[in-house]
């Protein structure tokens, strides 16, 4: 925990720097870790424009009607500045240690399935809502009168890639893979044909891209290991290697971690006032 004042400096920086959004983990079975939901309502509150999201929100430790509740409340409070990110359970030997029961991989999906309906149904107004699900049952609740929020997975397994394009609005691939990676060339078509079955558009499910890489003052040799994940580089390669990912391979978005990079502030610095905005400009002239 005593990287908070840290990590409330960087957020508000990336307000004033017009970032998009911001976003926190959620691991509250380490004692060392902030929580999620208190963290992400305390930066929304100390900032004006950037979005907040949790990524991703530790499903199976939260009821999800009360998920869907405080989902609504932080929008109401922020203008929709709150994005749920969520998944499965990937983690579940820790999630277990917090007293709730362990699910199978099958049912760890149909939860997650489930729980986006939920909270869309929970939001937005209209009638009383009286669930019998398998993981969550409601009676006569009534939906917050605004919109639910945005909702990105971080699924892995076909069965919750399948998930997200079907329902979600948003994808991180897991592990920091990028768009040169295999694991993104093998998944991102699972979304996409998901979204198709249900006469989705698939390109109405944006793919943001975590990026753990390193941000140098001079251009690298080799920018990527051999595996073929990006390591980093200069603002000019960071700058032409994301317009890329952005007009080439359909990105829409990108989270920088600062926490991966031995520049620090420096690095979030050039992230967003150098390598954010080029990015920008760029894919604006196409």
């Amino acid at each position: 925990m005593g990287e908070a004042p840290a990590l409330l400096r960087s957020v508000e920086y990336a307000d004033r720097a017009g970032l998009d959004f911001f976003t926190v983990s959620d691991h509250p079975y380490y004692g060392s870790r902030l929580e999620a939901y208190s963290t992400l309502s305390l930066l929304l509150g100390r900032t004006r424009n950037i979005a907040g999201v949790t990524t991703v929100t530790n499903l199976p430790t939260r009821p999800v009607p009360v998920l869907a509740r405080m989902l609504t409340s932080l929008s109401a409070l922020t203008d929709g500045r709150v994005v749920l990110g969520v998944g499965a359970g990937g983690y579940w030997d820790d999630i277990v240690r917090l007293g709730v029961p362990r699910l199978g991989p099958g049912a760890a999906v149909r939860a997650l399935e489930e729980a986006i309906g939920l909270v869309r149904d929970l939001s937005g107004g209209g009638r009383p809502v009286t669930f019998e699900g398998e993981f969550s049952q409601v009676t006569a609740l009534d939906p917050a009168p605004v919109p639910a929020p945005p909702v990105w997975t971080g699924s892995v397994g076909p069965k919750s890639l399948a998930v997200t394009g079907r329902l979600a609005d948003g994808w991180i691939p897991g592990n920091a893979a990028d768009w040169h990676s295999d694991r993104y060339r093998r998944s991102r078509p699972v979304v996409d044909e998901a979204a198709a079955s249900v006469g989705r558009d698939p390109g109405a499910v944006a793919t943001v891209f975590n990026l753990p890489a390193r941000i140098t003052d001079s251009p690298l040799n080799t920018p990527r290991d051999p595996s073929g994940r990006w390591l980093g580089g200069s603002v000019a390669q960071w700058t032409e290697e994301l317009t890329g990912a952005v007009l080439e391979h359909g990105a829409s978005g990108f989270v920088y971690f600062a926490s991966g990079d031995p520049s620090g502030d420096l690095g979030l610095a050039r992230w967003a006032e150098e390598i954010a905005p080029a990015v920008r400009e760029a894919v604006a002239k196409g």
